[in-house]
Order: structure tokens, then sequence, then C-alpha cells
């Protein structure tokens, strides 16, 4: 025993090598739980191709289809578990997940047929390419696969087309020298995303921007680079090869541009008056007539600042809704869950029957238990997910009955502890069941994290708010407001108190900022 002494405290520690009961909790998961709460994360598109996937690598598993006639079928003699291989009485431990097996042994021949074995053998090994070990399926099964085949190469997004392949594409309507059209896809290359050319000319020829040795730039090579700079300006869209925002709208004004000298004047000089809504500004150091120049911003807000970008675009990733709500005769909203091949999966039958048969070899049978087992698991584990899919979005829609009879202005304050409450289960697996799942409405498709929203608590301290009623009704009264007098915060405040939401001025300026708002000043219409 060792004693630290410190007056007027007395610490007391003890070092043994002794063994102590002890008891306490811990929360131990399964491989097959952390499974199945990966089952409950997936999409339907991701349980689709895990499924895809289990079909490929289990034999056992099949898609539910009628049997083709030549095939064997054998009496069953009951459920039985298939989690783990069964011993038969030997001494010889069979207790591994997965077997090796003998290649006779898997086609179910005896030993003593070893000379049937070598023929069948030395057939495989001749033609191994050419051989498929994939149990034998049905017409309609091979038929729904050739679907479902087809149909995942028809729905795969052809290559979206760059920036520079469609600039490149533009060169053959010209007629340029090797010098001059190497010199021009080198600019073309050198494009930002926006599609603006913001290196000076020099240091893109010498090189400097690489980071290697600058080197000597010839007074030919500066004319042809600036002349291949200029041809680029003029391919489409409009304002590629620009330098900065002003010289990219310039560059999109032509002579049939509406009220071209007074927007190239913008450009060059009232940028930033404009954004901050100055007109009387622009009035005053113009001399140019209110409503011409409020005609001229209209067609300055046609004009592209970013021509490159749209090229740079992501297409959206698909969505699918994994549920979907309707409204029956009663007047409830009622969820069902969109399925795929989930729901047709089974065990193949002959498997099943050969897992229990005496005259196959035991390292056979116990790796088809083995693998009748994961394919059993796969398929509770489905069911488990379509089950809890199915009460969370179910008691979701019931709690937010108002806004599927009205509209996303009546959404309530919802957190995830309380459908979790009242399903019975933990609030984490409300979260994996929510998460990138998508429910199909006669409002549209929304995901289901859209109908749990924070709680505002109101100025007076009274009934709570949900965030997204108050940002559609900010929306509301913005639209509606008397643009040549726009209202002050202050007056946002008032409108929402007389619309029953009572919140504080400082909320009311976070949610215009955070919906691109802008204030009073900046909404003004000079002109009304």
């Amino acid at each position: 025993m060792t004693t630290f002494k410190n007056h007027p405290h007395r610490l007391t520690m003890h070092f043994s090598f002794g063994q102590e009961l002890r008891q306490e909790q811990k929360q131990i998961l399964t491989q097959r739980m952390i499974q199945s709460m990966e089952i409950l994360q997936l999409t339907t598109l991701q349980l689709e191709e895990r499924i895809n996937q289990e079909l490929a690598e289990n034999p056992m598993l099949e898609l539910d289809a009628p049997p083709s006639d030549d095939d064997s079928s054998y009496e069953e003699e009951g459920e039985e578990s298939f989690d783990r291989p069964e011993n038969d009485g030997d001494d010889e431990s069979t207790s591994e997940s997965i077997v090796e097996i003998e290649p006779e042994a898997v086609i179910g021949t005896s030993r003593d047929s070893t000379e049937d074995f070598q023929t069948a053998d030395e057939f495989a090994r001749t033609y191994e390419d050419t051989i498929d070990e994939q149990p034998a399926r049905s017409q309609n099964w091979l038929e729904d696969e050739t679907a479902r085949r087809n149909d995942a190469f028809a729905n795969i997004p052809a290559a979206a087309e760059t920036l520079q392949d469609h600039l490149t594409e533009q060169l053959g309507w010209f007629e340029l020298t090797p010098p001059q059209r190497e010199m021009v896809e080198r600019i073309i290359n050198n494009l930002d995303r926006n599609g603006y050319f913001t290196v000076p000319l020099d240091e893109f020829l010498s090189g400097k921007e690489t980071g290697r040795p600058p080197k000597t730039v010839s007074d030919t090579e500066r004319r042809l680079a600036a002349e291949s700079l200029q041809l680029v300006r003029k391919l489409d869209p409009p304002g590629v090869g620009a330098v900065d925002l002003k010289d990219c709208l310039l560059l999109q004004i032509t002579v049939e541009t509406p009220y071209r000298d007074i927007v190239r004047t913008l450009i060059q000089d009232h940028l930033d008056d404009i954004r901050a809504n100055r007109l009387p500004v622009i009035v005053r150091e113009t001399g140019y007539d209110l409503a011409d120049i409020q005609d001229a911003i209209a067609v300055l807000r046609h004009l592209n600042p970013r021509p490159g970008a749209a090229f740079a675009e992501q297409a959206a990733p698909p969505v699918m809704p994994d549920l979907a709500v309707d409204k029956n005769d009663a007047g409830r909203y009622v969820v069902r869950l969109i399925e795929g091949n989930s729901r047709h999966l089974t065990i193949n039958d002959d498997y099943r029957s050969m897992s229990k048969r005496k005259d196959v070899d035991k390292g056979t049978r116990n790796y088809i238990k083995h693998r009748i087992g994961s394919a059993q698991w796969l398929i509770e584990a489905i069911e488990q997910r379509r089950e809890t899919l199915t009460k969370v979005g179910q008691a979701i829609v019931d709690y937010q009955y108002d806004f599927f009879e009205t509209g996303p202005q009546a959404l309530k304050p919802l957190k995830m502890q309380q459908i979790a409450d009242s399903v019975g289960v933990h609030v984490t697996t409300v979260s994996r069941a929510c998460d990138e799942k998508w429910l199909l409405t006669t409002q549209g498709i929304y995901p289901l994290k859209r109908f749990f929203s924070t709680a505002i608590a109101s100025s007076d301290g009274g009934e709570t708010v949900a965030q997204d009623a108050v940002r559609l009704k900010l929306r509301e009264i913005v639209d509606g407001e008397d643009k040549s007098k726009p209202l002050s915060d202050d007056d946002l405040v008032r409108e929402l108190d007389a619309a029953g939401i009572k919140v504080a001025r400082r909320t009311v300026v976070k949610y215009r900022q955070i919906m691109g708002i802008p204030n009073s000043r900046e909404r003004k219409d000079w002109g009304a």
C-alpha cells in the first residue's frame, strides 16, 4: 500500500494484483445489430444496390420467381435456424462460419465417384473461362434481371460537356495556323470555372503561374497571345475570356442591346450604387432620367456575370422517395413504403432442402446453412427496416396533419425525441430512419427531416412557433409590402405580431439575412 499525506487531507491509493468482484453495466452491440442499423439507414436506391450485391454473392438468396420444371423438390421437415452450422455429433469442429468444401461435395457426388469427378475437374480446368457456376435460374428470373440491367444502363447520365469542350468545338469555325490553335487552346484550358481569364498575359506566357522558372517572352509570342485571347472573347457563351466582372458584362453588350450607352455607363461606374439601390445618386451623377436608369438596370440584370458556371454545375442527384402518403376515405393520411426488389426476396428452396439431406457432404451442408442464415438475416433486417420506417413516417404525418391539409405554413415545432417516444424506439433510431429519406406527398417530395423544426420562443413568452412558419410568414409580408415604402425591421416585427407570431427584432433580422432579403432601403422602388 502506498500512502500520500498532505495536511489536512489524506489521500490513500491501493495497488493490488488480486481478483475482485465488480458489477457494472455495459452496452454491447453485436455485429448483427450494427448491420441492422446500417440497413435501416440505407435509402431505397442504396438498398437496391445492397440487394443486387447480395444476390450476386449469395446463391441461396433469390428474387421470388416460379421454379423451373426440371427443378428437384424435397419435402421440408419444418423451420430450422441456420445461424451456425450443425455438428451432427462428430468430434470434428464445424463452428467456423465458412468451411472449405471439396469440389465433389459441392456437386453432391460421393467420394467413391473419383472417376466422374476427375472428368468434371478436367473439363472445368480446360473451359474455366466459359463455365458459369451460378445456380440455375428460371426464365422469368433471367428476363427480370435483363430488364433491370437495361433500365440501369438507360438511366446512366451522359458525361456533361465542359466549358473547354464547348469552346474548343467552336474553333472549327476559324482558319487557324497550328501556332494559333495551340495558343487558343492553351488559353481556353486556363479559364477558371466562371469563364474568366484572370492571369496577366506576361505571367501566362512566361509560365510564372505554374511555379516553374519564368522564361523570356518575345514580342511575337506576346502578340500571338493577345490575338488568341481576343478570339476566345468572341466565342459562345458571351463574356468568356473576361478579366473581371466589369469586363465580362461589357463583352455582352452589342449594338442590339437596349439602352446600351446607359448600361455601359452603369457597368463602368455604378455597380456598387446599383447593388445598394442608390438610384438617386446615379441620377445626380449621370443626368439620366430615373425611368431610363431603371430600364437599363432591368437589361443589366439579364446579363450573365458567370458565363462558364453553367458548364461547371453538377447534375442534381436523383431523388427516389422512400415513403408516400395518401389520404384515405376516413380523412386520415396513411403512410406506405415504396419498395423495389426488397419485398420479393426469398431463399432458394433447393438449397434449403439440400441443407437437410443426409446424403450431402457435411461440409457442404454447413456451408449452405451458413449462407442461408446470412440470407435469412438480410430478409429479416429488411423487414425490420420496413416496419420502423413505416411507424416513424406515420408518426410524423399524424403529428404534422395540418401541414398536409393547409401547407408548409402550418408546420409545427417537432423534435425527434417526440417521435421516438411515440414509436417506442431510441432517438438515434429515428435519426437513422429519417436520414436521407424522402416522403412523396400531393404537395411535392420532401425530406423527412423537413418535418422536424426547431421551436422559436415568442417575445412575450407565449406559445412557441416553428422556424419555418416564421420564415414563410416573413417572406409573405415582404412580398406583399408597398415597395415605395418598404417595411423596416420594426415594422416587420409588428406585422408578424398581428399575424399571431410574437418574435424579437433580432430574430427578424436573423431570418431576413438567412433568406437573402435586403434591408428596407435596398428594397425601395424609387420609381413607384
